[in-house]
């Protein structure tokens, strides 16, 4: 279109038809978007075409393309697919928009048109949309509005129910309802059907709580598009449907219900999760019917894995395999047996890399095709990670884990251009480097929880049960010369140690004679500055020298001049650092008290990614 603007009866055309048949043909529907906002993984906005406006949301599979700046506030999208929801506890309607493609970036200002009387548009309330026989025509558009398939009067749906009363239950949920994608259901919804793959199979588990026991297990279903949800079924219908359902095999599902996916146990990536009763409708597809689900990854770069470590979500990378490791065999602690495990080392763009260790039959299948091609440094897409501390940051797979060698995608192409003209030469450096040594001391990426110094000073409570974890990316801006800035502490508990008689120092707490040195640093950032405590191995990366170094430059005569200059080195010198946060007591009053966990340089090139994409999360709220 050669000028970018909204399809006068976007919304009107929206309401008339609550469900599109996508195979028919459509209008197109051209809206402008209006109060982008972040809601967890999702983002709500609302429609107009300059004269209404429809409350929408954006799924998270859309999510990407507002981050990246595609789908803009004030900007144009259309509408491709969609459905109309009535929500029970509100008025209004919403739109959910399924799929759609960015028309135009953000404009100066909200499209608004004069809205004459005699336009008043179609609005059908909800029980007259099943009342409509015939085609509706609006005159002022030359929009032809044809009744959805499904929307038939009472008569018309017995006169079916007879005709294919003797089918099989399966050939009548295709032919009298439509099949609707995962991406389109929500709890605000009515009667639905899907179509989906059992690509993967839970055990049936027993439990205890106040109300009684029971039985549950889950499946994972796939549909055409490669969207996946979970679906769980307790007592009755966890009986009535565990044999049902087969791994691998497809069915048509019903009647069930949604709600919004716990995300401390979520194993796919959908934000609703499935439940089914023993009223559920669950029927087997023929294999003429049958499909094979497109695989959906969700890519998380390397260097951003830090937030998952030993978190309960599951990670998709991509990478080029470096190196990969002969099958060992590990014994099981619970039942002594041994299982077959095979790591393998990748790398994408960001440069670094990470160990994959594969499990049971990948370890000895798909493991051992790529020793045999190793030297061809082979692209890999493995779905469904679990990310752990083992050694700072290592990954696993599961029994749900899928990895494909050279897949046909974009990001393969992608990233096997980018190893070929620069990757091969470019230096690599583990994950793990920069992150503390362990889980207890807060193990992350130095981009996860990142926060401003003011967050930290601004909020005096922090750390009062217990220590609180962030990264911070901070100045050292001053160390005071003329104080005792270093002392002698315990390694064991990094408390203070006093002389000891004879030689050495002495550690009221643990009751042994130790010493380890602390320093005390005020660090800034563009927000606040705050005092800062690192302990040996930290406090030497600081100053750039240990402590006893410095100790000596102190306290040898004529060499103060050394000992400054030491100091003002390490000033207004950049570092990333994990730090912890506490509240300690002196005098009677409680003090914040800032640790350094763990320390790294800056990446500049990692920070100007970080950088942008907080950019664009600012730009689209």
């Amino acid at each position: 279109m050669a000028m970018k603007t909204v399809s006068p009866d976007a919304i009107s055309t929206i309401l008339a038809n609550p469900s599109p048949d996508t195979s028919t043909e459509m209008p197109e529907i051209v809206v402008q978007v209006l109060d982008l906002t972040s809601k967890g993984n999702r983002y709500m906005f609302t429609a107009t075409d300059g004269k209404k406006k429809l409350k929408g949301i954006l799924p998270s599979h859309l999510t990407p393309q507002v981050i990246s700046g595609d789908i803009q506030n004030l900007g144009l999208i259309r509408i491709l697919d969609y459905s109309l929801n009535d929500i029970p506890s509100k008025s209004e309607k919403y739109v959910i928009v399924t799929k759609c493609e960015a028309v135009s970036p953000a404009l100066e200002m909200e499209i608004k048109t004069e809205v004459r009387s005699e336009e008043t548009g179609i609005l059908l309330k909800p029980k007259q949309e099943f009342a409509i026989k015939s085609e509706v025509k609006r005159e002022d558009a030359g929009i032809f509005l044809k009744p959805k398939q499904e929307i038939i009067a009472k008569s018309a749906a017995q006169i079916v129910h007879e005709q294919h009363g003797n089918m099989a239950p399966a050939g009548r949920m295709a032919m009298t309802r439509r099949v609707h994608p995962l991406v389109s259901l929500n709890p605000y919804q009515g009667s639905w059907t899907i179509k989906v793959r059992v690509t993967n199979k839970g055990t049936m588990r027993t439990y205890k709580n106040a109300r009684g026991e029971g039985c549950v297990f889950n499946v994972e279903l796939t549909d055409e598009d490669g969207t996946q949800i979970q679906a769980t079924m307790f007592n009755e219908a966890a009986r009535k449907f565990y044999d049902k359902f087969q791994l691998g095999k497809v069915y048509y599902i019903s009647k069930g219900t949604l709600r919004v996916a716990n995300k401390q146990f979520k194993t796919v990536q959908n934000d609703y999760e499935m439940t089914l009763n023993e009223n559920s409708e669950v029927e087997e597809v023929s294999n003429e019917a049958a499909f094979v689900p497109e695989t959906k990854y969700n890519f998380v770069p390397i260097e951003m894995l830090g937030p998952y470590v030993n978190g309960k979500e599951l990670v998709d990378v991509i990478g080029i395999v470096q190196n990969v490791s002969p099958t060992m065999s590990i014994r099981r602690k619970s039942n002594n047996e041994s299982i077959p495990k095979r790591d393998i080392t990748i790398a994408d763009e960001s440069k670094k890399t990470v160990v994959v260790s594969l499990w049971n039959e990948l370890a000895t299948t798909v493991g051992q095709e790529l020793l045999d091609i190793a030297d061809q440094s082979p692209v890999v897409a493995i779905k469904s990670l679990k990310v752990g501390d083992f050694q700072g940051l290592s990954m696993s797979t599961l029994s749900r884990s899928m990895l494909l060698v050279n897949p046909d995608i974009p990001e393969a192409k992608k990233l096997r251009s980018w190893y070929d003209s620069e990757g091969k030469g470019t230096l690599m450096a583990s994950v793990s480097t920069g992150m503390s040594p362990s889980a207890r001391n807060g193990a992350r990426s130095m981009y996860s929880d990142r926060v401003s110094l003011s967050h930290i000073t601004g909020n005096p409570s922090l750390g009062e049960d217990k220590p609180v974890f962030f990264s911070i990316k901070a100045y050292i801006s001053s160390i005071r010369s003329d104080q005792t800035m270093w002392y002698r502490a315990c390694k064991t508990c990094n408390k203070k140690v006093t002389e000891a008689i004879g030689s050495g120092y002495w550690c009221e707490g643990c009751q042994k004679n130790d010493e380890e040195y602390i320093l005390v640093v005020k660090a800034s950032d563009a927000s606040s500055d705050a005092y800062i405590s690192a302990f040996n191995e930290e406090a030497e990366r600081i100053i750039g020298c240990s402590a006893d170094e410095l100790d000596k430059l102190k306290s040898q005569e004529g060499e103060e001049n050394l000992y400054e200059l030491s100091l003002k080195q390490a000033t207004w010198v950049p570092h990333l650092f994990r730090i912890s946060v506490s509240q300690n007591e002196y005098n009677n009053e409680k003090r914040q008290r800032i640790t350094v966990r763990a320390m790294a340089p800056v990446d500049f090139a990692a920070e100007s990614r970080f950088l942008l994409e907080e950019i664009s999360k600012m730009r689209a709220s």
